[in-house]
């Protein structure tokens, strides 16, 4: 893809991907923090549910919540350390957190029978939300966010060469200082960089969404670094794969046969079937979003 005229700056303002009708920003609180989510409107339509990965943000959803607006009511929630929601003051990120402020925003929101969506930590914590709450999901998909297989987990309690570790780690990030970004358009190549997959205008669209100024006129990534430093105090993994044998729903793992990540195995599910998609990594919705939607409305054709 060709750069469009005058790609060597980043503007500051403005949908960067022409997209129009765009969300409405709005906020909920659980566990006394201030968290963020973005409304596409559309009440009365069959909700659904959008949640992001690790180091990400709501608005990563756009384009697919763009082509689905007008079939569904969806929300799309920035995760506690994310996006425009509230940074942990003590404590330690983990998945239960994650899913209890998603059923929160589910409560307060009054959403049943959900299709939901989440990519990467984001799918894990989607599995785990339908395996603790099994009547509110109606339809789940996970993309790149199954994990390990439950043949190969190990399902330890942690040891104190582990617990160390995150101590020692949480350490480190106490001392380690947001990055800064000289101007927007040094952070939007950071941001093509680590993901090549992505178009010109995507890279744009996510860097401005997912940067903020500081006060001398840098810019940093919105999420919180300690979220780096995953709790080693929480589900096993034994936990977390009987959580997914509660699922009731049917459920679509869609994962990148260029990612990083390796494709679902052994799951526990019972209702679910894997699709594999070409020339994608880790953000198949992003690297492929044509080939995703059509695997989406395949799937909830099904509904």
């Amino acid at each position: 893809m060709s750069e469009p005229q005058g790609a060597g700056q980043v503007p500051q303002a403005a949908n960067s991907t022409a997209l129009k009708g765009g969300p409405t920003s709005h906020i909920y609180f659980s566990q006394r923090l201030r968290l963020h989510y973005v409304d596409w409107g559309n009440d009365g339509a069959p909700p659904m549910l959008l949640v992001h990965g690790g180091r990400d943000h709501c608005r990563n959803w756009d384009w697919v919540a763009h082509e689905l607006k007008e079939r569904y009511h969806i929300i799309a929630p920035d995760l506690r350390g994310h996006g425009d929601s509230q940074w942990l003051v003590g404590g330690a990120y983990s998945t239960i957190d994650y899913v209890y402020d998603i059923a929160q925003l589910v409560r307060q929101a009054r959403m049943e029978k959900m299709v939901v969506i989440g990519h990467s930590m984001g799918g894990s914590v989607a599995l785990a939300y339908a395996g603790l709450y099994p009547d509110k999901v109606r339809m789940l998909v996970s993309i790149e966010g199954m994990g390990p297989s439950s043949s190969v987990a190990d399902d330890s309690t942690p040891g104190h060469d582990r617990l160390l570790a995150w101590m020692d780690n949480l350490r480190q990030l106490s001392g380690r200082m947001p990055k800064r970004y000289p101007t927007l358009e040094d952070a939007f190549e950071r941001m093509q960089q680590a993901n090549p997959h992505l178009t010109w205008a995507q890279a744009r669209h996510l860097t401005i969404h997912g940067s903020n100024q500081n006060e001398d006129g840098t810019y940093s990534w919105k999420f919180d670094n300690y979220m780096r430093a995953w709790s080693p105090v929480g589900l096993s993994p034994g936990q977390t794969f009987g959580l997914y044998r509660r699922i009731a729903c049917p459920v679509l793992l869609v994962h990148g046969t260029e990612s990083w990540a390796s494709a679902p195995q052994d799951n526990g599910l019972r209702n679910a079937r894997s699709v594999a998609v070409d020339n994608a990594g880790h953000w198949v919705h992003h690297d492929q979003l044509e080939r995703f939607l059509a695997i989406l409305d395949d799937f909830l054709a099904d509904d």
